[in-house]
């Protein structure tokens, strides 16, 4: 149903947005720490992890969204994170991270920003890949954009989010209903 998909690519585009910035950030924050030349080789190993994670989470997440009774612990991890944006992004308290930057060498550095990436696509995965649902090109297209978004627009991401509420809103909304329909899909399912 082409309605379904319009849907569908609008709750992936505003999941993207309100959760790829944060990977973008933190390679940020750890790349600053470093003169401008071994900044650049940091963001782009750190960018190129970032994305080799994501394609393999994406696909992990994909497969395992097809197994009965994981759609309800998906579901159930995309409501936490609903209340973690909400009170991170929409109630707008201030964010503490507990990632450690250590700037005395660059493999260091790059070990900061992948364990950091393994903690945060998580979320995004999950939300593109069962906003997704069967349509799998669908997913391809969440995950190029969290990547483009992640590569490119972070800061200004960050930027729209504070100044436009609504953008915080409506991602959070697209996360919501994404959570209620693994959940509701596997209820369904289980009790039938």
């Amino acid at each position: 149903m082409l309605s379904e998909q319009i849907l569908i690519f609008f709750q992936i585009i505003f999941i993207d947005l309100v959760l790829a910035g944060d990977n973008a950030i933190i390679i940020g924050m750890v790349a600053s720490q470093f003169p401008p030349e071994q900044r650049k080789k940091i963001i782009f190993w750190g960018i190129g992890a970032a994305v080799i994670l994501r394609i393999l989470f994406t696909l992990i997440t994909a497969y395992l969204l097809q197994i009965s009774g994981l759609r309800l612990v998906g579901g159930i991890l995309l409501l936490y994170i609903c209340y973690k944006l909400y009170v991170d992004v929409v109630k707008q308290q201030a964010k503490e991270e507990n990632i450690k930057i250590d700037n005395s060498s660059f493999l260091k550095a790059i070990t900061t920003v992948i364990l950091a990436d393994i903690t945060m696509s998580l979320d995004n995965v999950l939300g593109v890949a069962g906003a997704a649902r069967d349509h799998y090109y669908l997913l391809v297209f969440g995950l190029a954009l969290s990547i483009i978004l992640m590569a490119t627009a972070a800061t200004l991401i960050s930027e729209w989010i504070k100044k436009y509420k609504w953008i915080a809103w409506v991602g959070l909304l697209a996360v919501l209903i994404v959570a209620i329909e693994l959940i509701y899909t596997d209820i369904k399912v289980l009790l039938l």
